[in-house]
């Protein structure tokens, strides 16, 4: 099975709408499609956590599977220091995880992000 997430800015008015909708259908046993979302308050916080750095990091990850902060350090070319900190940060917001040997792995098959240009 595809594991997914969606991305994107939405606040908490409209999170909390979508939480209360879901509710709603599930106390008429309606059928409610799980789906996994990370939102961001705005578009600077997600681009400031979404560096290109870091989808490099996880690209690299989806593609070589998991990996040491180490070896993805060498992997990257990048400072060791640099990815750790990429590395905490990715994983603050569930985008990246732990194996249960401490390797850095990337759970989603796909990241789909969506980004309105109206409010």
């Amino acid at each position: 099975m595809t594991k997914k997430i969606q991305i994107g800015v939405s606040d908490s008015t409209c999170t909390a709408s979508d939480f209360i909708d879901a509710w709603k259908r599930a106390e008429r046993s309606k059928k409610i499609e799980t789906r996994q979302q990370l939102n961001f308050e705005n578009i600077e916080t997600l681009l400031k956590t979404l560096t290109p750095g870091r989808w490099t990091l996880l690209k690299t990850l989806r593609t070589n599977g998991s990996m040491s902060i180490r070896a993805l350090a060498k992997t990257l070319g990048r400072d060791y220091k640099n990815v750790h900190n990429d590395v905490r940060r990715l994983e603050s917001v569930d985008l990246i995880s732990r194996t249960q040997d401490n390797k850095i792995e990337m759970p989603w098959d796909i990241i789909e992000a969506q980004l309105k240009l109206a409010a």
